[in-house]
């Protein structure tokens, strides 16, 4: 029974992969996410993660910004297109122009070198809470040529899937429960729960457009009202 418990309580728990070359404080924080309830693998880097993507899945990503060979910038920009999992970038790097190129990578997260760990697990916690949304009342609709399924969080055209960042399927949702309507950078801020407000939306909604879009400087369905907000636009 013990055993029994033992493996249910493994198989529920946040399982997160934790990425970085300096294995001291690979060590460190994979310990620490251990001691407060997640499960962890840990990688030396972008290659080894790959290998062990292939053969576990995982909740979330927390991936170092400077590592030799290929960059966590660059990790998790390639991985977007087959993963939706949440990912948190650590660097050194702490400016606002660093930060906007980790979400423009498709990072959901971004926690500068020191930090508290304390800060990381409350981070992580809050990622995860947006990863499953209530979506009760929101329904698949189709934005030209994608479907977009609210409860995987991807876009669909017949057996091809795009994938969505956690943040970028929030927006989606949140944008698609209202939509028509017009909404505030900050409702969308605060409907979305993202870190660093309004310019995280607009990093967001550039990324979006990207996805959905024929031609996003011409915008068919996430418009940009000026003065106002975002609305969205659906086929059905």
């Amino acid at each position: 029974m013990e055993a029994e418990q033992l493996s249910k309580s493994y198989s529920t728990r946040p399982h997160i992969m934790v990425v970085d070359d300096d294995a001291r404080i690979r060590s460190l924080v994979s310990r620490y996410l251990g001691e407060h309830g997640f499960v962890v693998v840990e990688a030396e880097d972008a290659a080894a993660a790959r290998l062990l993507l292939e053969r576990f899945e995982v909740d979330a990503m927390v991936v170092d910004v400077m590592m030799p060979g290929e960059t966590g910038l660059e990790l998790t920009q390639s991985l977007r297109a087959s993963h939706n999992m949440p990912v948190i970038l650590l660097t050194a790097l702490g400016g606002a122009e660093d930060r906007i190129s980790g979400l423009e990578a498709g990072a959901d997260d971004y926690l500068p070198k020191p930090f508290e760990p304390r800060e990381l697990v409350l981070r992580l916690h809050a990622l995860l809470r947006r990863v499953a949304p209530v979506v009760e009342n929101l329904q698949a609709f189709t934005l030209g040529r994608w479907r977009f399924d609210p409860v995987q969080g991807v876009l669909h055209d017949g057996d091809e899937m795009r994938a969505l960042t956690d943040g970028e399927a929030t927006l989606l949702r949140a944008l698609a429960a209202k939509a028509g309507q017009v909404l505030s950078r900050e409702e969308l801020a605060a409907e979305c729960a993202v870190e660093g407000g309004v310019r995280t939306i607009d990093v967001q909604v550039t990324r979006l457009r990207r996805k959905i879009e024929v031609d996003t400087r011409s915008p068919r369905y996430l418009q940009t009202v000026r003065g106002k907000g975002y609305l969205l636009r659906v086929d059905d």
